[in-house]
């Protein structure tokens, strides 16, 4: 992790149940590893945060999920010569997030969200990889986070994200003087709003991505569309 951080995360750390953490530390049935689930707070550090984007978990697939929340590490190419890339279509929330900042920017009209449509925009200009659109998240302060930082079984999703509770809240609790603001995805990621006190913080709510309704969602436009995240 950035040395920033250190202290907080150790904080964090030691809100977790003994059992669990027992079990983080065999480092075993689990993904991203135990050198990878803490990777968001490697490459951005703790005085640059302006957001925390909180998804739900990570990616159900082990090739995909590399620490970050919503970033599918498996994807190499955003689009390719037919519109979207095969890897970007299989992730449906990242696909419908590309599709709502290419809305935004009026690459593409409410009318036609096709691969089609997409194959044809003038992409002289746009990011290409996965990595520039981690990385434009990054520029922007945005601290990309799940609300379980672990993944194992579909059926073990709600478990997990309960058990990092303490984890979240003690992150939280430390970072109230910063008061960065809170992007919250879907139903579990808002439900942290029932668990906390978060007063200190303003928190912007979303449907989570994989819906379809996200792609054109005025208030998605409204906080990501001046970030300029698909822009080189």
């Amino acid at each position: 992790m950035h040395s920033s951080w250190t202290y907080i995360l150790s904080k964090a750390y030691d809100a977790l149940d003994n059992g669990y953490k027992e079990f983080l530390e065999k480092d075993t049935g689990y993904f991203p590893t135990q050198d990878n689930y803490l990777n968001a707070f490697k490459t951005l550090e703790k005085e640059k945060v302006k957001y925390i984007l909180f998804g739900q978990d990570p990616y159900p697939r082990k090739e995909s999920a590399g620490g970050y929340a919503f970033i599918d590490i498996n994807v190499t190419n955003i689009f390719s010569p037919t519109g979207l890339s095969k890897e970007v279509n299989r992730a449906t929330s990242l696909r419908n997030f590309i599709k709502m900042l290419l809305l935004q920017r009026e690459d593409l009209s409410p009318e036609d969200l096709s691969q089609k449509a997409i194959s044809k925009i003038d992409k002289t200009q746009l990011i290409t990889s996965i990595e520039a659109l981690k990385e434009n998240f990054e520029r922007n302060g945005v601290l990309l986070l799940n609300t379980a930082l672990i993944f194992t079984a579909k059926q073990n999703s709600s478990k997990h994200i309960r058990t990092w509770r303490p984890f979240i809240e003690k992150l939280l609790e430390q970072l109230e003087e910063d008061s960065p603001k809170l992007i919250l995805f879907g139903t579990h990621a808002k439900a942290l709003k029932k668990n906390f006190n978060l007063s200190k913080f303003q928190s912007i709510e979303l449907e989570h991505p994989y819906n379809h309704t996200f792609i054109t969602n005025s208030k998605a436009h409204g906080v990501f569309g001046s970030m300029h995240l698909l822009e080189k």
